[in-house]
């Protein structure tokens, strides 16, 4: 079944904001007047145990994420109450764009403390049937399990690891190294004005690791996203992309994907097997083949330390995308019949 973007669900939707008061962060900065979008999609039971958390991933707010949410999707609304908080620096919770005096690093630790609060202050909710999350939302899922071991059934990790890779963090400095360079910079990540020629390059920088090389040498942006040709595809699903963004968000963001690691923290002080052993989550491992920020290597790395876990590439050329297919019928199926599987797992 597909479902027009505009049409209107036919389950139960709340959306809110959750204020947190000033919000001490990992770093030990403030963030004044802290708040949480939200959206829910579904019904919580009166036992409150089928709760799924889906985070939102990089610079994406939560109408971005919703597509995979229906009947016959990947998250299934008539039997799952879906809490999709939006993530600090997106636009829609606390970002730069909302909050002058944002601090310079909020991490995946801070997003995590802050989910808890909203699920249990508003909704009374202190276990989780799932945490579901694509790339940067993966990394909160990793985040929760680690954190809150004890409460938390499974995860599912879509193209996404434990800790930033030192790899993966090579491309997020290039794209921080293009913001500062724009003349509108005036340091520390903030912006005088929207700086539009960086934001080009820096869309056209993302378009090169976010879809595998096999991608591109099929047309598949041609023939699969129906862009008429290269130049055309680089303006309007890349530089438009990121051009509604706001730069100093983008680039708060960026920080934060840079910083994930489940064990830089109080709890763990840098011990990352440590924090991977502490998981008690069912934990279902969804690489994608060809992505090049989050490797399946990096995923082998830390199923020797994972007490259950699943490892299941997304046999896909479509790079990081495999994982957020909204384009993709065939890795949507992919995902839908491995997750509802997960899902139904004791």
């Amino acid at each position: 079944m597909t479902v027009p973007p505009d049409a209107p669900p036919s389950w139960p939707v709340q959306s809110g904001r959750f204020d947190l008061g000033d919000l001490q962060t990992l770093s030990g900065e403030t963030i004044p007047g802290a708040f949480l979008s939200w959206k829910t999609h579904g019904t919580l039971n009166a036992a409150r145990d089928n709760v799924i958390l889906y985070p939102t991933s990089y610079s994406a707010q939560h109408p971005d994420i919703e597509w995979l949410i229906g009947p016959d999707f990947v998250l299934d609304p008539a039997r799952w109450f879906i809490v999709i908080p939006d993530m600090f620096g997106n636009g829609l919770s606390s970002s730069p764009s909302n909050t002058p005096a944002y601090p310079t690093l909020v991490t995946a630790w801070d997003n995590v403390q802050a989910q808890r609060r909203l699920l249990s202050e508003v909704f009374g909710i202190e276990r989780l049937a799932c945490v579901y999350g694509w790339s940067m939302g993966a990394q909160q899922a990793y985040h929760w399990a680690a954190l809150f071991p004890d409460d938390v059934a499974r995860i599912v990790v879509n193209c996404g690891s434990a800790r930033t890779a030192e790899h993966n963090r090579v491309f997020l400095k290039s794209l921080m190294a293009t913001l500062e360079a724009a003349p509108e910079h005036t340091g520390n990540g903030r912006f005088s004005a929207p700086p539009a020629a960086a934001i080009r390059a820096f869309g056209r920088i993302y378009a090169g690791w976010a879809l595998s090389q096999d991608f591109y040498r099929e047309g598949l942006h041609l023939s699969a996203l129906g862009a008429p040709d290269l130049e055309t595809f680089l303006r309007t699903d890349w530089e438009e992309r990121y051009a509604r963004r706001d730069a100093a968000d983008l680039y708060a963001q960026l920080r934060c994907w840079e910083a994930g690691d489940i064990s830089a923290n109080p709890l763990y002080d840098g011990d990352f097997v440590a924090a991977l052993r502490a998981i008690r989550a069912r934990v279902l491992l969804l690489p994608g083949a060809t992505d090049l920020y989050f490797r399946v290597a990096d995923n082998e790395a830390e199923m020797a330390n994972l007490g259950r876990a699943e490892l299941l590439p997304i046999p896909s050329i479509w790079g990081h995308r495999a994982g957020n297919p909204v384009q993709n019928p065939e890795d949507t199926a992919f995902l839908r019949d491995n997750v509802r599987r997960w899902l139904d797992l004791d």
